[in-house]
């Protein structure tokens, strides 16, 4: 497939960029988590308890949980039980790796829906403290759904390349 390398050239830059976002708000939203924590404990020590703090506390941990997750998609480090494939000879381990990434892909597809749909049910309810629209707080499923579903996507086109997809990079320091 002489046309597929370009786009593969293509969505793996994109790929590349999508993580060069994602790590700094990662960071970002850990170096927040941990003002925010701080705040609430010498808030109640010293003072009177911040109110928002555990509210804020609380959302920026989901973001950050789905945030990393995406990636550890992206590297390849969730959990995997791989030596049953492993044992496999090539053209079927390479047909159930394929086969793997569509059932992957077919959940976070389902993931987008289930969490859109979820996030406009939601979209009325305000925070107690903060009274900001849940949908903000919700709106993080589909979108690092749609993150890792971009990623499968790059590895089944990896897959059709060269046969198995790429192996995953580690972010130079």
């Amino acid at each position: 497939m002489p046309f597929a390398q370009p786009l593969l050239t293509l969505l793996q830059r994109t790929e590349r960029g999508l993580d060069a976002i994602i790590r700094p708000v990662v960071f970002a939203c850990m170096v927040a988590l941990i003002g925010v924590i701080t705040l609430q404990i010498v808030s109640r020590v010293l003072f009177t308890a911040v109110g928002w703090t555990e509210e804020l506390a609380r959302f920026l941990l989901v973001w950050l949980t789905f945030l990393g997750a995406t990636l550890a998609f992206q590297r390849g480090r969730h959990i995997a039980v791989t030596f049953m494939v492993d044992a496999l000879p090539a053209r079927l381990r390479q047909l159930t790796r394929f086969v793997a990434l569509i059932v992957v892909l077919a959940f976070l597809v389902s993931l987008i829906v289930i969490g859109y749909r979820y996030m406009q049910v939601q979209s009325f309810q305000k925070s107690a403290s903060l009274r900001i629209s849940m949908t903000y707080v919700y709106a993080v499923m589909p979108f690092c759904s749609a993150i890792m579903a971009w990623y499968t996507l790059v590895d089944l086109l990896e897959t059709l390349v060269h046969g198995k997809p790429g192996t995953p990079q580690e972010p130079s320091p």
